[in-house]
């Protein structure tokens, strides 16, 4: 039950966020990050996707990356196509820490072995990244 909604959660997060900025724009380069992390997610590129999360990044506040990257495996090799769609999203840049962006959204991820899906699940998802080295990277993962 766990694996696939941190995979759903996480493609739907990376869903709702699109657009792309200048460097100059950290709000653009947040929004830019997110749209990478769900591309990534989609063409089932785990290792892409273990590169946009910090070091320290947790999943409901226990699983880690070694977690991540064992759900998203088996999440990969169950489902042919995964699919996000974004309901409604919310991002923004801490006002008080610069460094650290939050998103909130409601997603919904669909996974289907061929043309028909034969799994969707509604998920509300928040995220924190933390900009570090003058990338974002996934911090904090936690889904209802």
């Amino acid at each position: 039950m766990w694996l696939p909604k941190f995979a759903l959660s996480l493609t739907l997060i990376c869903a709702l966020l699109s657009g792309c900025g200048g460097a100059d724009d950290p709000q653009a380069a947040l929004e830019a990050a997110v749209q990478q992390l769900q591309d990534n997610l989609e063409a089932k590129k785990t290792s892409a996707v273990i590169e946009q999360l910090h070091p320290e990044f947790t999943a409901q506040a226990t699983y880690d990356r070694d977690w991540a990257k064992r759900t998203m495996t088996l999440l990969f090799m169950r489902h042919k196509n995964i699919k996000v769609l974004a309901l409604s999203k919310s991002s923004h840049i801490d006002p008080t820490y610069s460094e650290k962006g939050h998103t909130e959204a409601q997603v919904g991820l669909v996974g289907a072995e061929g043309l028909i899906p034969d799994s969707a699940k509604h998920y509300t998802v928040k995220l924190e990244w933390w900009l570090e080295d003058g990338e974002w990277r996934l911090a904090r993962l936690d889904w209802q």
